[in-house]
Parts: structure tokens; C-alpha cells; sequence
């Protein structure tokens, strides 16, 4: 079974050899080991997203998905950065292949789990904001907030805003959409 070997710099190539039963991403050239299976907490709040979201997209053009799916970044030109956030909501699916996505999507969702919450609360917020991911959020199960960051047109930085267990958060690019978040958090 092939893994990342050391070396200073994978490429998604690379990325598509690894076969030992892992999940990874690709940040930059730089392998990181997913945690293992999500919590059923994590996988509650997931599935409650994904159907909410899912209704709402029901007829619509947009396109939901949910990990494992590989959204390739690759912002500078280089094929080094591959993600595989919790759900993703893309409006270009012309950029969908056979390997998942390859492109900037409009909306991702990363769902906190202990060992990645650094992870996604830094590199993955920097590199979403770096590629202008349109809006991101973070979940956070024991906290039961979601960060919501929203990229304003031609802005550089990330608008924040956070929303509790109760009411609904607005989805800012996808009109109409709402999300209630008691049932979000419900479990």
C-alpha cells in the first residue's frame, strides 16, 4: 500500500497513488492526515446540514457535496491543493469531473471535530480566504455556534459573524436560504 513517503512537496498526482486506507489532504504540497471516522454527533449535524441544504438546492443549478469529495484548489496554477471539506456548494459545475471538483466552490462547511479544529479554524480558514471561497463556515459541535465568514465583493478579508443553537443563519450566497439551527444542533 502506497502512502506519503518524505518528501517536500506532493503533488494531487501523488495524491491519487496513496492507497493505504487513509484519508488526506493536499495543502500546498503538504500531506495532512484526516482524523478518523467523524463522530455520530459530527455525522448528525452533517446529515441535518446536507438536508436542509439539499431542499433548499432542490431544482436550482447549484450542487451539494459531501465528504469524502476532493476540491482541487490549485488557485496558483500548481496541482498541490486538494481538500475534502464536510459539504461544499458549487454554482460552476462545469468544473466537476470524474476526480470531484477543480476550482474555487461558493460555499464551504467544515464541521469541528477535536482534532481538527486548529486545523480548520487556521490553515484551512487562511487557505479558503487565500483561494476566495465566497463563504465559509465552521461548526462547532460543543460549542453549538457556527462561525459564518463572508467574502464581500472584491474584499480581501473574510466578514464574520457568529450564529447560536437558536433562529436561523442566512446562507449569504445562496439567496433565500436558511438554515435552522435547532435542528442543526438538536442532537
Amino acid at each position: 500500500m502506497l502512502s506519503p513517503q518524505k518528501k517536500e512537496h506532493y503533488t494531487y498526482a501523488d495524491y491519487r497513488t496513496w492507497d493505504d486506507g487513509k484519508r488526506w489532504e493536499l495543502i500546498g504540497g503538504v500531506a495532512y492526515a484526516m482524523s478518523p471516522a467523524p463522530s455520530p454527533e459530527h455525522q448528525d449535524i452533517s446529515r441535518e446540514l446536507a438536508w436542509q441544504l439539499t431542499t433548499y438546492l432542490k431544482g436550482k443549478p447549484r450542487k451539494l457535496f459531501y465528504a469524502p469529495f476532493d476540491v482541487r484548489l490549485n488557485v496558483d496554477g500548481e496541482d498541490d491543493t486538494v481538500v475534502q471539506p464536510d459539504l461544499v456548494v458549487v454554482c460552476d459545475r462545469s468544473k466537476i469531473d470524474e476526480k470531484g471538483y477543480k476550482g474555487v466552490p461558493d460555499f464551504i462547511i467544515e464541521i469541528l471535530s477535536p482534532s481538527s479544529k486548529r486545523h480548520d479554524r487556521w490553515v484551512k480558514y487562511n487557505l479558503y480566504k487565500n483561494a476566495k471561497v465566497r463563504e465559509y463556515w465552521i461548526v462547532d459541535p460543543d460549542e453549538k455556534i457556527i462561525d459564518s465568514y463572508l467574502l464581500k465583493d472584491n474584499d480581501e478579508d473574510y466578514v464574520h459573524k457568529v450564529y447560536g443553537d437558536t433562529g436561523t443563519a442566512q446562507v449569504n450566497v445562496l439567496p433565500g436560504c436558511e438554515i435552522n439551527l435547532r435542528d442543526i444542533f438538536a442532537s
